[in-house]
């Protein structure tokens, strides 16, 4: 599962040591791509991105560890009219900065992190602090300020607890940004079950839409309570559920609540070298007042993937909107080559791109087109 405390001992720095040891990492990763779309007003996009990244670890003798993570997020793009026009656009920003205390049962991180957690895979109800796409090959989200505590206990229970301030724009199924620098508090029980696991979440945040000017009522002081819940059972298939209420103590019409509900199950087929395949269906609603689904969209999500020898993937992901009538394709050729990665890409989709939350290159992903990317990790 996703949260299994060994996940967090990295691979270079061991506990078995017998004495106090330093480890240092230097890697990095850089991705370039090209996307041609006849739909869009530049029908050629280029850019490139460069993630370097540095690890340093102290292990002592009491199996505990003390770590660092500095990573930066470097990246520059152009769209090209050919012979006509170009527009270029970059930026340089903290991708990942943490320091951590840990030992085999405990986890105190502080800094700039990934938070997330969950049953769902791919449409995630609780995605409240990231914004990953499941069609982006690299996984990137922006990440949170803060402090997370976790602790393991030995019955494979585990408890979250996190504080976090400093992080303004809008995350996940955020509509409204948050309220700068004031402080958000939740947690997290994650409790095992036969066959699978269960867990409740809780956050609070102060909303702030004064800045909005297509708000009927503006506040720059909105407190707003989340609640979440998921389960996942390892049964012939696995199988989950996972859901969210957003409630906001301030009457801001539609965005007053919010619940997302989502239903899933996968199974790998005994198919030559194994299919996997998907689906979830996914409800959204926004209601002034809490459940009355009035405000609502639903989407089913379909993905096969086939390993075609040792270094090749073939993927494929369908989204249907049930309340627009539309279909989203998006088809996917991975290449790998030891320390480099090749993917082609295609995808269909309608020009009027309604996706909610997922925030893989919306504007350049409307229509059909194909994009080519090149991936180095060293």
């Amino acid at each position: 599962m996703r949260n299994k405390h060994i996940l967090f001992f990295l691979f270079f720095c061991p506990f078995h040591t017998v004495q106090a040891q330093d480890s240092i990492v230097f890697k990095g990763q850089f991705s370039t791509w090209i996307n041609l779309n006849g739909n869009n007003e530049l029908p050629v996009w280029t850019g490139g991105r460069y993630i370097p990244q540095v690890n340093w670890c102290r292990t002592s003798a009491s199996s505990s560890l003390f770590d660092m993570e500095f990573s930066a997020n470097i990246v520059g793009s152009a769209g090209i009219h050919p012979f006509d026009s170009v527009h270029a656009e970059g930026q340089i920003q903290p991708y990942r900065a943490w320091m951590r205390f840990s030992s085999h049962q405990f986890e105190f991180r502080l800094g700039l992190q990934k938070i997330n957690f969950g049953s769902a895979t791919m449409l995630r109800p609780l995605m409240w602090f990231d914004r990953i796409d499941p069609r982006d090959p690299l996984q990137l989200t922006n990440g949170v300020w803060g402090l997370l505590g976790r602790y393991y206990f030995l019955n494979n229970v585990n408890a979250w607890l996190w504080v976090l301030c400093g992080n303004n724009d809008p995350r996940g199924w955020d509509p409204l940004p948050t309220r700068k620098w004031t402080p958000e508090i939740g947690g997290r029980l994650q409790l095992p079950v036969p066959l699978g696991e269960v867990a409740v979440s809780y956050h609070h945040r102060t909303a702030d839409n004064s800045t909005l000017n297509d708000m009927l009522q503006r506040y720059d002081r909105i407190p707003e309570h989340r609640i979440g819940f998921d389960a996942k059972w390892d049964l012939e298939a696995g199988v989950w559920i996972e859901g969210s209420w957003t409630r906001n103590s301030k009457n801001i019409g539609i965005f007053t609540h919010q619940e997302i509900l989502d239903a899933g199950i996968d199974y790998t087929f005994s198919l030559g070298n194994g299919l996997y395949t998907a689906y979830e269906h996914l409800l959204v609603a926004f209601d002034e007042k809490a459940f009355a689904f009035m405000n609502r969209t639903s989407f089913s999500l379909v993905t096969l993937s086939y390993p075609v020898g040792l270094f090749d993937k073939l993927s494929v992901i369908v989204f249907y909107n049930w309340t627009g009538r539309k279909f989203y394709n998006f088809l996917s050729w991975q290449k790998q080559y030891n320390n480099i990665t090749l993917y082609l890409m295609a995808y269909w989709n309608p020009e009027q791109y309604q996706l909610p939350a997922l925030t893989f290159s919306q504007d350049l992903f409307s229509g059909k087109g194909i994009q080519l990317m090149f991936v180095l990790n060293h």
